[in-house]
């Protein structure tokens, strides 16, 4: 594949970088790419990751745009009140780039459909908040060997991984099990500030295009850690536990549990 004159002058402020030229422009053309929730998170990475080129993006979420979500969810608009997200976002995310293509899954993500779909994309960004979503999204990519970029959020706070099997340590290394139901307050409950989102999903497109062109050094093995309010990042290093039910050096969780289907697009 050559790149066309238009698509030059589309990505030139990319090409010209020297970690990425015309090789790396064709690569992104070529990437596909899952965003796991159209949402806090899923609206600035798909955003920046169709603007960036990337061939083929999937979007995946079961909501409906609520009055609600706009304070954060920047893909969508109050003239699309009550539209399908994946629907609004593709709107936007289209008239942004119209050469990419869209794949719009208006559906929950559940361990029936989460391998098929994930089997698909060369890397899966997880926009999601609730611990099932991430713990069924880190599991698949695990059993597919696809890289992860996992965010979160909550309240003026954000943190960014990536989890690459093979690479590193995936989520169930960090967190073997969920949190007692009720412990941790969601972001419904506790609420969370828009740019905050926006800091950490640019992030989450930023890792993902790094990770499909090989570029510098992903947060793989390392948890970046935001505090919006002090302005101040800090990292943890994180190691892959042998012992792990997914990814260890003998798994136990070789296929994934039929849990109950998930929301994708709460942040």
């Amino acid at each position: 594949m050559s790149l066309s004159d238009h698509q030059i002058d589309r990505y030139l402020r990319q090409i010209i970088l020297p970690e990425i030229g015309g090789r790396g422009q064709e690569k992104l053309l070529h990437s596909r790419i899952l965003v796991v929730g159209a949402g806090g998170l899923g609206s600035p990475a798909a955003l920046y990751l169709a603007a960036a080129g990337v061939g083929t993006l999937g979007l995946i979420d079961g909501d409906l745009v609520d009055r609600s979500n706009l304070q954060r969810q920047i893909l969508h608009t109050s003239s699309r009140l009550g539209y399908p997200k994946v629907n609004s976002a593709k709107a936007v995310l289209s008239d942004i780039n119209p050469e990419i293509e869209i794949k719009t899954y208006p559906f929950r993500l559940s361990a029936a459909n989460a391998l098929e779909i994930i089997s698909q994309y060369d890397l899966v960004v997880d926009g999601t908040d609730n611990f099932p979503a991430r713990y069924l999204i880190n599991d698949a990519c695990v059993l597919a060997r696809k890289p992860m970029v996992h965010g979160s959020l909550l309240r003026w706070d954000g943190q960014v991984s990536v989890f690459w099997p093979g690479q590193g340590p995936c989520y169930r290394c960090l967190f073997p099990t969920p949190p007692p139901e009720g412990l941790l307050p969601t972001c419904q409950e506790a609420g969370v500030l828009g740019p905050v989102a926006g800091v950490i999903g640019s992030l989450q497109a930023l890792e993902a295009i790094k990770v499909i062109l090989t570029i510098g050094k992903p947060l793989v093995g390392r948890l970046l850690l935001f505090d919006g309010r002090q302005l101040t990042w800090d990292e943890v290093s994180l190691q892959r536990d042998p012992n792990c039910a997914v990814c260890g050096d003998h798994p136990t969780l070789t296929a994934l549990r039929e849990e109950a289907t998930v929301n994708c697009s709460q942040v």
